[in-house]
């Protein structure tokens, strides 16, 4: 027969993205199998590189997409769908390609329904939806916003069964049935499905070590690291105190966030620097206006690469400029070194100034350190106070 009789007889010229009608659905999909075949066997007997089978050739991929598609329908998905904490949306992307989380395969946004949960960014095929058992890392890092901080904490593939930690498939380090692939965070073994080689930063290599170089994790932790990354809940006075004395950029960043604690009292109770709302350069680490000693991950990843101390630096200089030069108001608000009483206005934050811990009184470093009595201003307290008790119990 001719080739026109055998296309007609694969059912290329009918419109195989038309909506298939009740029943028939699974009739059709084993009909398109048939055809399929029938159609990739041509493609063999036409003449390589000839027009036929070029046009044959596009049949097949017309074919193949109709399949999937009655395999995967799109029809009555909602928007909105709420699963073990998860929130998924589903998405409208034909064009991204992804990879669903759950079985490794890649999603065809063109042909296929998909959904991506808006907490932890976990994406799945609508069809994978009902196979998940992971809840969402999300209601984790709200609950208990802490990081592991052992460094590889291992316990060995026999305390885990020789099971993938996560989905529990057997697994082996000699690769069967399943290859072990260890997560450097949490120092368990998990199968290639749920560890997919992606590398991250370790918060204890960081802390311990000052080590940034990035680990293999699986794909929870690489979701629950991203998600803390911005998180300040390391304390390192008390992880690590030890670290400050062998990285010279942590006291330089502590000193600047300290000198901008100093300057906070200036801004809030200023009316041109809440117009100008200056404290919102800090809006990306709100923790720096708050206190001096809690530092997120990527605070700390960002000083090892200098960028920190540069912005930080720059911020600083802008606060300084505003209170010293450009702001009467916060100029008054200035002090004289009562021990010499002689110099400009001074600053807490000057580098070369001491503050008094009990009345904050601002002296020059030289003058507070060279006196031996106590501070002029606390004096003047303590006087005040034996003045204003009355003699019958000063006797």
């Amino acid at each position: 027969f001719s080739y026109s009789d055998r296309t007609m007889d694969l059912g290329l010229a009918e419109d195989h993205f038309s909506r298939p009608v009740g029943s028939l659905v699974a009739s059709d999909i084993e009909q398109l199998k048939l055809a399929i075949e029938e159609c990739k066997k041509l493609i063999l007997e036409l003449p390589e590189h000839s027009e036929r089978q070029k046009d044959t050739v596009v049949k097949l991929i017309h074919l193949r997409l109709k399949l999937q598609e009655l395999k995967d329908p799109e029809e009555d998905e909602p928007n909105l769908r709420i699963l073990l904490e998860h929130r998924f949306s589903k998405e409208k992307s034909k064009s991204v390609k992804q990879t669903c989380d759950k079985c490794s395969t890649i999603i065809w946004g063109l042909i296929q329904t998909w959904y991506t949960c808006t907490g932890c960014y976990y994406r799945c095929h609508s069809k994978c939806m009902n196979l998940i058992t992971k809840p969402c890392v999300r209601s984790k890092v709200s609950h208990q916003s802490e990081y592991e901080l052992s460094i590889c904490p291992e316990i060995g593939l026999d305390r885990q069964d020789y099971r993938c930690a996560e989905c529990r498939s057997p697994v082996s380090l000699r690769g069967v049935p399943s290859e072990a692939r260890q997560c450097d965070y949490t120092g368990q073994y998990y199968c290639s499905t749920c560890h997919w080689n992606d590398t991250a930063v370790i918060p204890a290599r960081v802390i311990h070590n000052w080590e940034f170089e990035p680990r293999k994790v699986c794909r929870s932790s690489m979701r629950y690291l991203t998600l803390m990354i911005p998180r300040p809940v390391l304390k390192l006075k008390e992880i690590n105190p030890l670290l400050f004395n062998f990285v010279e950029e942590l006291v330089e960043i502590r000193k600047l966030r300290q000198d901008i604690l100093l300057m906070k009292p200036y801004f809030i109770t200023c009316k041109e620097a809440m117009e100008a709302r200056l404290l919102l350069q800090l809006q990306d680490r709100q923790h720096f206006v708050e206190n001096d000693d809690m530092y997120s991950l990527q605070d700390l990843i960002d000083i090892s690469t200098g960028r920190l101390s540069c912005s930080l630096t720059e911020i600083h200089t802008t606060f300084a400029k505003h209170i010293k030069l450009d702001c009467e108001r916060c100029q008054a608000k200035g002090f004289v070194c009562e021990l010499c009483k002689e110099g400009d206005i001074l600053f807490p934050f000057d580098s070369h100034t001491s503050v008094c811990h009990d009345c904050s009184a601002v002296f020059h470093r030289d003058c507070y350190y060279d006196n031996s009595t106590t501070c002029p201003k606390c004096t003047r307290f303590t006087e005040r106070k034996q003045d204003d008790i009355p003699e019958e119990k000063k006797a």
